[in-house]
C-alpha cells in the first residue's frame, strides 16, 4: 500500500493507518527525543503528538 492511501486512511481516523504511520517514523521519533545521548520520553511524547497533528491537518496540493 502507498503511504498516500495510508496517510488518507490515518485522516479518516483509520486506527491502524495511524498506527502505521506512527511505527515508520518510529526511529525518527526516538533520533530526535535524545538529549545528550539520554531518551526524553516526554519529547518522544510531544513528538508522536506533532506527527499526530501534521497527520490530521495534511492538505494535498495539487
Amino acid at each position: 500500500m502507498e503511504f498516500e492511501e495510508i496517510l488518507f486512511r490515518a485522516k479518516m481516523n483509520d486506527k491502524q493507518a495511524i498506527e502505521q504511520i506512527v511505527e515508520m517514523y518510529r526511529p525518527l521519533l526516538i533520533k530526535n527525543a535524545l538529549v545528550n545521548g539520554i531518551f526524553d520520553e516526554d519529547l518522544y511524547q510531544e513528538l508522536t503528538l506533532e506527527l499526530l497533528k501534521c497527520i490530521r491537518y495534511f492538505k494535498k496540493l495539487e
